[in-house]
């Protein structure tokens, strides 16, 4: 039950915890605590940071996939 619960939220997340590990070379896991224990103490701040970059990394990549298929015609 708790293996179909991490996957559904990994498979629909916007990907900004993993893009941030990559990016700054810390553990994703790390990066999701950090997450859930920040908007506890901030009131929700860290998720609207979290939805604000969420949203900014699947316009980029929309961009990327327009700017791909432009450039092989």
């Amino acid at each position: 039950m708790l293996q179909r619960i991490l996957t559904f939220f990994e498979r629909y997340s916007f990907g900004v915890c993993t893009y941030l590990g990559e990016k700054l070379n810390i553990s994703i896991g790390k990066i999701r605590l950090f997450f859930i224990y920040s908007s506890f103490l901030a009131v929700g701040f860290p998720i609207v940071f979290y939805f604000c970059a969420g949203i900014v990394l699947d316009v980029r990549n929309y961009i990327k996939r327009i700017h791909t298929r432009v450039s092989d015609l």
